[in-house]
């Protein structure tokens, strides 16, 4: 993990997230909101591409393979599960491919950009509240 003052805070939310995912994933279709003119393909994407963008953001690069294969296997076996339920949820392999692309992208966020993130913001926070300023 990054050298981070909060580590255990970001490292929860984290968590709470990729659970959060799961859950969503795997409660019967017919028990969640719609999101209006957003398609099942974009929501697998925006999911995956944000938690990639979340763990890049607070793990050096050396760790963005363990990221992808992680969030790659969490992605097949949501479908697998699934498919194996039986309420009204189907495995879908454009779903895996979706969520692939969606760790793609946030990789590739996070390595040219966004990586680091979690660093910066704390910088700033702790600067806003002791009122000092980097220079």
């Amino acid at each position: 993990m990054l050298s981070l003052r909060f580590p255990r805070l970001w490292l929860s939310v984290g968590w709470l997230a990729v659970g959060l995912a799961i859950v969503v994933c795997l409660l019967p279709s017919s028990q969640l909101p719609q999101p209006p003119n957003l398609s099942d393909k974009t929501e697998h994407f925006l999911c995956y591409l944000l938690l990639t963008c979340w763990f890049a953001g607070i793990y050096p690069r050396a760790r963005y393979w363990i990221i992808a294969i992680g969030l790659g296997v969490m992605g097949v076996l949501i479908e697998i599960a699934q498919g194996s339920m039986g309420l009204g949820r189907q495995a879908d392999a454009r779903d895996v491919l979706a969520n692939c692309i969606g760790v793609l992208a946030g990789l590739s966020l996070c390595w040219w950009w966004l990586g680091g993130w979690a660093q910066r913001v704390e910088t700033v926070l702790v600067s806003l509240v002791t009122g000092t300023q980097k220079s």
